[in-house]
């Protein structure tokens, strides 16, 4: 599992794509192009303008979240993209793998991972632009099929085509839900990060 680097490294980087910086956005959030292009030297030039906001990984962590919040929303929802879809067995990282269960002694169950593929499009198709994304906290997928949909307001089922895509009337983006719905993805990715610095050891 990959460590995160020292604050002090961090703080004396210069900003770069590969900095000590990006290195650490990557691994608590994902890695994607948005964090390199946009948040890492932004958060750098906050680090050379005041020293002391860096003063750990927590405080990293917030203060992300805070400017990913004033960003325009197509730069949120490209961010929000940058985590896995729920489910996914491929190109996770092992942080990822390990949240999700992906990794456990009792592998999820086909039907469920068929179900999710479907929640996970219905979810897309009624929010475009959006990914589901939720803080599992040791939950299964199973009960992330439930609460996906819930959000959708289907009933529970695996049986994995129900419903009909053809249902789903899509939200503007400029919608309360939608918009709603991407803080509150925004806000989960920032509780993803905090679970991540536990298991990392870091306090």
């Amino acid at each position: 599992m990959s460590s995160l680097p020292p604050l002090a490294e961090i703080q004396a980087s210069s900003s770069s794509s590969d900095s000590p910086l990006a290195v650490a956005l990557s691994i608590l959030f994902e890695h994607s192009p948005i964090l390199v292009s946009r948040l890492e030297p932004q958060l750098h030039e906050i680090f050379h303008k005041t020293p002391s906001s860096l003063n750990s990984y927590e405080g990293l962590v917030d203060l992300s979240l805070a400017e990913i919040l004033k960003w325009d929303i197509p730069a949120q929802s490209e961010f929000i993209s940058g985590h896995p879809r729920i489910g996914e067995s491929s190109n996770l990282s092992k942080l990822s793998a390990k949240e999700q269960g992906a990794q456990g002694l009792k592998p999820t169950p086909p039907e469920v991972l068929k179900r999710l593929e479907h929640l996970n499009t219905a979810y897309e198709v009624k929010y475009p632009g959006l990914r589901y994304i939720t803080f599992v906290n040791g939950r299964s997928r199973a009960a992330i099929a439930e609460e996906m949909e819930d959000v959708l307001g289907w009933e529970h089922s695996l049986e994995p085509n129900e419903a009909s895509l053809s249902i789903i009337q899509p939200l503007e983006k400029t919608s309360e839900e939608w918009l709603s719905e991407l803080k509150r993805a925004v806000e989960d990715v920032g509780k993803i990060a905090k679970s991540r610095l536990n298991s990392l050891g870091v306090v």
